[in-house]
């Protein structure tokens, strides 16, 4: 079984080690192939998978990409290549045409950019829809767009984020180290790029400032990205209650001294950190996108995508009732324990590769994405 991916240094990275892991440890021979950084970053290799390393970018590079579908060719004789990832996905296409060598493809994102690059992103998706035996989608928005495009056999995809293995510290020691005090802490683990819709954040974070002289919340961000020097830019210049605490290893602690998750983005699939704040207790304000409604269920408040007054509205109820808080916080744990997990997540993939090419016809938009799984 060969697995496929393009850069990550995230979601789809821990994703396919998971898978990786999994299909080693029940006998099956597995190849990851991708860039050099994913085994340094992921260490498939030391999980039992050989790996074959694929310049496998995330942005179109002809010549690289050429490479990659040479280097790709070398999968031909796999019982089942997986791909993850539209690029990937493509790029696998490519290499496998006009063999024997099934080819299942998840996307596990949305191409939320326009212009030039996403004239080239709509091109993959009908080369990935009509090419793919098998599509497995993270949200129901993707099949259906996957559907519309020509794909015939689509299926949900279980993205399970791993356990979170808090440090110990005591919520008081965690609340002294980022020097918050007695302030309502608000969380969001994002990175730092176009997707994640941070400005609305700021703008919420603007609109919400303390009570008869008291400090108002304190709105964290844990990540990098390329936006980071114009969020710090806008931080300073509107002196907004807003830090940016870089790459941290330790959500498991920020997700609780936290009264909620905050997630503005654009769009998602299955959120990782959706998953643990939900499996933690912290409710969850997001935007109404992709797999995240189906994946918060009662534990959180979702709004619409870009709509700063209900995000300041869904933020403020939550700093102003502390028992809606804690009725939300409640709701979310409940939630968290009906989230599948690594094994639905192993079960799903193998179904998959059983029948690549099975009965054709997506299944009803309502089933698709994690609602289904749930």
């Amino acid at each position: 079984m060969a697995l496929v991916l393009g850069t990550s240094a995230g979601g789809v990275g821990r994703h396919v080690a998971m898978l990786a892991r999994g299909l080693t440890g029940r006998g099956h021979r597995v190849v990851v192939a991708g860039p050099p950084s994913t085994e340094e970053a992921f260490g498939f290799a030391a999980l039992g998978a050989r790996f074959t390393p694929v310049p496998i970018s995330d942005r179109p590079r002809p010549p690289a990409d050429l490479r990659a579908v040479l280097a790709l060719r070398s999968l031909r004789g796999a019982d089942v290549v997986h791909a993850h990832g539209l690029r990937a996905g493509a790029l696998a296409a490519l290499a496998l045409a006009g063999t024997p060598a099934p080819l299942v493809v998840t996307l596990h994102n949305a191409a939320t950019a326009g212009g030039a690059v996403g004239a080239v992103y709509g091109l993959l998706e009908r080369v990935v829809a009509r090419r793919a035996d098998r599509i497995m989608v993270v949200s129901p928005d993707l099949g259906e767009r996957m559907t519309l495009l020509g794909a015939l056999r689509v299926e949900a995809a279980v993205v399970p984020a791993p356990p979170l293995a808090p440090s110990g510290r005591l919520p008081g020691q965690v609340r002294a180290e980022l020097g918050a005090g007695d302030r309502v802490i608000f969380l969001t683990v994002a990175r730092l790029a176009q997707q994640k819709g941070l400005e609305t954040l700021l703008d919420v974070a603007g609109t919400l400032p303390g009570e008869q002289g008291s400090p108002g919340p304190l709105f964290l961000i844990a990540g990098e990205g390329p936006l980071h020097a114009e969020l710090r830019r806008r931080i300073d210049r509107e002196d907004l209650p807003v830090r940016l605490l870089g790459p941290r290893a330790d959500v498991a602690d920020l997700l609780g001294v936290a009264r909620a998750l905050v997630v503005p983005s654009r769009w998602e699939g299955q959120p990782l950190v959706v998953q643990e704040a939900l499996r933690a207790g912290t409710p969850v304000v997001a935007t109404a996108v992709g797999g995240v409604p189906a994946m918060v269920g009662e534990g959180g408040v979702l709004v619409p995508y870009g709509n700063v007054a209900a995000m300041r509205d869904a933020v403020a109820g939550l700093l102003a009732d502390s028992e809606h808080a804690r009725r939300l916080a409640v709701a979310a744990a409940r939630r968290g324990r009906e989230l599948p997990g690594e094994t639905e997540a192993l079960e799903a993939v193998l179904a998959v590769y059983a029948s690549p090419a099975g009965p054709s016809g997506p299944p009803a938009p309502g089933e698709q994405g994690v609602g289904r799984q749930c």
